[in-house]
């Protein structure tokens, strides 16, 4: 059987990370940040000089189904040609890493990671609303480049590789691209059937959330506050529409008045950069700030940049006040999250890294579906049935 490098790496992180699981148990809900740097059992990813600690996949226990380098004999080059064309997609617009961690994220925070959230249709009939017109989902962008990656698979490849696994394997691989931290992704997802728009509606946390509320979306998903603020961390990355912020600036809450929580300096350079229109737009995805491409509106509009790197900007940036969203800033909010933001701001970002690598890996696993569940798309947009 052929394999290669990258698959031989893969398959060795499995491996030690069985023989690591014998040797040390953590506990995935404790309630310290570590105070040092991860394990020095690591594997250094060939395109970042990022390492994962092998202890952070121990607490991830890999769904039935699920596997290292699953189409190491149905189709070899699979992840070869998703990292290439990533690669190739991010040095023309090195924003659709953000774009496709959105989508990523979107999909899986309803009904797991099974691609529902590309289809045109739902049940192959068009009176069925899809997530994609869920508004939470209509400024998500990164369809194109997944439509990009599956064609140049399906060359290769017919009908084998699903478009759950290439937007987990892009995702991945557009986040190291970005200067973020390598983890394995375990591959064998199979495609969704059908939409839920309706879970869509109700399941998608929004950027003027309170603490409560986010917190309580992402216990449903089966994730612990330290989970939640390791992954709000992804708005390290990406830019965000002025649009979003506007109520903040100008009319919070319908008082008139701004956020009282905004620093009195960054409300003034937010207010300079995202002058104009004031009035009250619609709610949309928590992670709206992760987007390439705008809306026609979005294009008159101006935009703020969350950062440019996986470190601890994010987190020193909510200690000062300067949380872009309000549900950035609701961190702040209660003293069992407020803890976790000021020890990820403590240090150059190592503490966040390692927690994000054990996070995604977690969520990259979420509900999917495999074996005879779902199908294979050929085309990502469209029902199985359709798409024959």
């Amino acid at each position: 059987m052929k394999m290669n490098a990258y698959g031989w790496m893969i398959l060795w992180v499995g491996i030690l990370s069985v023989v690591m699981t014998s040797l040390t148990i953590r506990n995935p809900r404790r309630l310290h940040l570590r105070s040092h740097k991860p394990s020095s059992f690591t594997i250094l990813s060939s395109s970042s000089s990022s390492s994962i600690s092998m202890a952070s996949l121990q607490d991830s226990l890999a769904p039935p189904g699920l596997q290292y380098d699953f189409y190491q004999t149905s189709c070899p080059d699979a992840e070869t040609i998703v990292r290439s064309k990533m690669a190739q997609i991010h040095s023309r617009h090195n924003d659709a890493s953000a774009a496709l961690l959105r989508l990523f994220f979107h999909d899986c925070f309803v009904h797991g990671c099974d691609a529902s959230v590309l289809l045109d249709d739902s049940h192959g009939n068009q009176s069925y609303s899809t997530e994609k017109q869920a508004v939470p989902n209509k400024t998500l962008r990164g369809f194109d480049e997944i439509d990009v990656i599956k064609e140049e698979v399906e060359r290769v490849c017919v009908g084998v590789v699903s478009c759950a696994d290439i937007i987990s394997l892009a995702t991945r691989d557009g986040i190291v691209l970005a200067g973020g931290p390598f983890y394995p992704v375990l591959t064998g997802r199979r495609d969704s059937i059908r939409s839920y728009y309706e879970e869509a509606l109700d399941e998608i946390p929004s950027p003027d959330d309170n603490i409560t509320r986010i917190l309580r979306l992402f216990a449903v998903k089966g994730f612990n506050e330290r989970e939640t603020v390791s992954l709000l961390g992804a708005h390290n990355i990406g830019k965000m529409s002025c649009e979003f912020i506007q109520n903040r600036l100008y009319n919070f809450k319908d008082t008139g008045e701004p956020d009282p929580t905004i620093a009195p300096n960054f409300l003034n350079q937010m207010r300079q950069k995202c002058q104009g229109d004031n009035s009250s737009h619609s709610r949309n995805g928590l992670f709206e700030s992760m987007h390439s491409g705008m809306s026609n509106f979005q294009e008159l509009s101006s935009s703020m940049s969350s950062g440019a790197g996986f470190d601890s900007h994010y987190y020193q940036s909510l200690l000062m006040g300067r949380g872009l969203l309000f549900a950035d800033q609701q961190l702040m909010a209660e003293e069992k999250t407020a803890r976790l933001v000021r020890a990820y701001a403590s240090d150059d970002g190592s503490n966040f890294r390692s927690d994000f690598v054990e996070v995604m890996v977690k969520i990259s696993n979420l509900n999917v579906l495999t074996g005879s569940q779902g199908g294979v798309r050929l085309n990502c947009s469209l029902p199985l049935f359709s798409s024959k």
